[in-house]
């Protein structure tokens, strides 16, 4: 086992995704911020609480989408749905994706896929904690990556938050 980022670099590279965010989304009025169910919650609740604390609290529309019926592995095993709350319109506006790590791209074509069931975005970029370039299966590459990591198919990478695993930390497997 290998420590990715530890608690402190974590907290870093939190603040420095809102802030890059923040620079290429200066008027939050035309952005809205969604994080994937279930995983890339803890990291987009972090972000919002980041940019609530630079901004207006008021700019930052904020919702959470669960792209589980959208999978492409859906039938092949039983996954339990999330809860997807997204109380705001995303047509014509930009849409920032959020999730804990890119690893072959198949999730975020179902975030794309299910997008589109609450409206048509004039632009989607993608946030990612960590991103497994030399593993993807689709042409999907993040705006926006925590930190970028060479792994092998046979590693996994663990993504720990202290609400659910009572400590901060990444680390590869």
């Amino acid at each position: 086992m290998k420590t990715i980022l530890s608690e402190q670099q974590l907290a870093l590279t939190v603040k420095r995704l809102a802030h890059q965010i923040l620079e290429n989304n200066v008027s939050l009025s035309d952005t809205v911020i969604i994080g994937l169910q279930p995983r890339g919650i803890f990291l987009s609740d972090r972000i919002v609480h980041e940019l609530r604390n630079i901004v207006n609290p008021g700019l930052i529309q904020y919702g959470k989408l669960d792209i589980t019926f959208y999978r492409d592995d859906v039938r092949k095993s039983l996954h339990i749905a999330n809860a997807t709350d997204i109380p705001f319109s995303i047509e014509n506006r930009k849409v920032v994706l959020i999730d804990d790590v890119l690893y072959t791209g198949r999730t975020i074509r179902a975030a794309l896929d299910a997008l589109l069931d609450f409206g048509r975005p004039s632009k989607v970029s993608l946030c990612v904690l960590i991103d497994r370039r030399f593993n993807r299966e689709l042409p999907i590459q993040p705006d926006y990556a925590g930190k970028t990591i060479d792994t092998f198919v046979s590693q996994k990478v663990k993504v720990c938050w202290k609400e659910k695993d009572e400590v901060d930390e990444v680390v590869l497997i």
